[in-house]
């Protein structure tokens, strides 16, 4: 039996922290904060419970990374599908994202009718459709990826059925590049792929690693559901699995500093004086704050990570209290671009979710809980923050930015503005505060390329770090999937006294 320390209890460090737990490993979570979820989080304020950051929960499918974990866990969600998936409203016509397939073709084919790429558009996203489902298959059987080593590449191998080979001619093309190579230059097309993209994998159509592209895509169709409760139910979920399997959770207890001895994490210190000796460490930290702890102990590679790798995007929200219009007609989960020919993020596209009406954990009766958020660069709200007289300045920015995304939702829900009975913003700074997180970034590192995805190594012979910054990246079930790798490869280090439950997947 090891003696595992995970630092954070967010979605990914949650799962490794249930899987090693149920598999008899000894595990202690370490969690800065009062709740679980990190930027998958869901915060109370004033009778409101709102998602904190992400707000879309995928990945529940059959073979998804959140079904195969409840398997092994014994674990059944508390999730409702959500159909459909979201609505985008582009400048000049609306699109909803159907989780049923039939329906989401008719909707593309009357989305597009007046484009004369009608035809290639729809004969796009239907082999976008049969890519991503060979993707998703392939990920469910848990390839090493990206590999390490030529036993990792065995494994890769493995995973591979006949039905993977549909994906192959896509492998170092963007899909900005499919797309046009299929004849879709339609400037509004493109602009509904590259909101969508910059929401799933951090960056544009003409950037974005094809494959993951296609399974970002296609997500709707995989379902997406409401965790009954907020987004946050789901580290709730797994907390209460470490806390049932024997593992500990500790709140308020943020790791400082990480011991190390002869390049090994030997224990973490917490600003409460606890020290946590351990075997292994996994890390729910992004590369930046993984080497702040270390100090001069932190690897020369992870520290040369840190000074060249850009920064992710960051996020400026929006956390409404709402009034509930019973007679309006939208899903819960909205995007809205303003102008096509814009940069995307900014306040120039927002997303925007409602709680689900009725769910009374959520908003008072007749009230609904709604994130609003837009992607926004880290500089600038830091040099407005940090430079002597410059507040005034940081609040105008403030203040611009929510007037900006109030009139943009408007677009989408007519008498927004006066519903609202509660608002309260969010900025890198509070995201920063809030969850430890280096400069307040969210969402990870741009999916462009499988080859230059990044692995879990840090450089030390018995740690590994989960979440958004290992492939393959963003969303619940993307660090999910992570969080089974990083376990598989504990297991393989550090044999536990019981194997995890078989799941066996086509």
């Amino acid at each position: 039996m090891a003696k595992v320390v995970v630092i954070g209890a967010g979605v990914g460090g949650a799962t490794a922290a249930a899987l090693l737990a149920r598999a008899g490993h000894e595990v202690t979570v370490l969690e800065a904060h009062v709740y679980p979820g990190g930027c998958a989080g869901t915060f109370y304020h004033k009778g409101y419970r709102f998602d904190a950051g992400a707000t879309l929960a995928g990945g529940f499918q059959p073979g998804g990374p959140h079904t195969l974990v409840g398997q092994m866990l014994d674990l059944v969600w508390r999730v409702v599908p959500v159909d459909p998936a979201w609505r985008v409203v582009l400048p000049d016509r609306v699109i909803t994202q159907h989780a049923d397939r039939e329906a989401w073709r008719g909707e593309l084919a009357r989305a597009f009718a007046d484009s004369p790429q009608r035809e290639a558009i729809c004969r796009f996203f239907s082999a976008v459709e049969r890519v991503s489902d060979a993707v998703w298959r392939f990920a469910a059987r848990r390839p090493t990826w990206p590999p390490a080593c030529a036993t990792d590449l065995l494994r890769v191998a493995a995973a591979l059925r006949p039905d993977t080979l549909i994906a192959l001619p896509h492998l170092f093309e963007s899909i900005g590049a499919w797309a046009r190579r299929s004849g879709v230059t339609d400037r509004r097309a493109l602009t509904f792929l590259d909101a969508q993209l910059l929401i799933s994998a951090q960056t544009t159509s003409a950037h974005a690693s094809a494959l993951f592209g296609a399974a970002a895509l296609d997500l709707p169709r995989k379902g997406v559901v409401h965790p009954e409760g907020g987004i946050g139910s789901i580290s709730e979920q797994l907390v209460e699995a470490v806390q049932r399997f024997g593992g500990q959770v500790l709140f308020r207890q943020e790791v400082v500093r990480l011991e190390t001895r002869d390049g090994s994490v030997v224990a973490a210190h917490t600003n409460k004086g606890l020290r946590v000796p351990c075997d292994v460490c996994i890390a729910n930290l992004t590369p930046w704050d993984l080497a702040r702890l270390l100090g001069d102990a932190a690897p020369s590679r992870l520290v040369r990570e840190t000074r060249t790798r850009a920064e992710p995007w960051g996020a400026f929200t929006l956390y409404l209290g709402v009034e509930d219009d019973p007679s309006a007609d939208h899903p819960d989960h909205i995007q809205v671009v303003r102008d096509h020919n814009a940069p995307l993020g900014e306040g120039n596209t927002i997303f925007m979710s409602f709680s689900s009406r009725g769910d009374a954990r959520r908003a008072p009766p007749g009230h609904r809980a709604l994130t609003i958020s837009t992607h926004t660069r880290l500089a600038e709200w830091w040099r407005l923050r940090e430079t002597p007289g410059m507040k005034t300045a940081y609040d105008d920015r403030v203040a611009a930015y929510a007037e900006r995304m109030l009139d943009l939702a408007e677009r989408a829900v007519p008498g927004l503005r006066r519903r609202i009975r509660l608002q309260l913003h969010g900025t890198p700074i509070t995201f920063q505060f809030y969850t430890r997180r280096h400069r307040g970034g969210v969402g990870g590192f741009p999916f462009t390329s499988l080859f230059a995805a990044r692995g879990p190594w840090t450089g030390l012979a018995n740690a590994w770090l989960v979440g958004d910054s290992i492939f393959p990246g963003q969303s619940t079930a993307g660090v999910t999937m992570g969080a089974l790798r990083v376990c598989d490869e504990v297991l393989r280090a550090f044999p536990a006294p019981r194997p995890l439950p078989r799941v066996e997947v086509a």
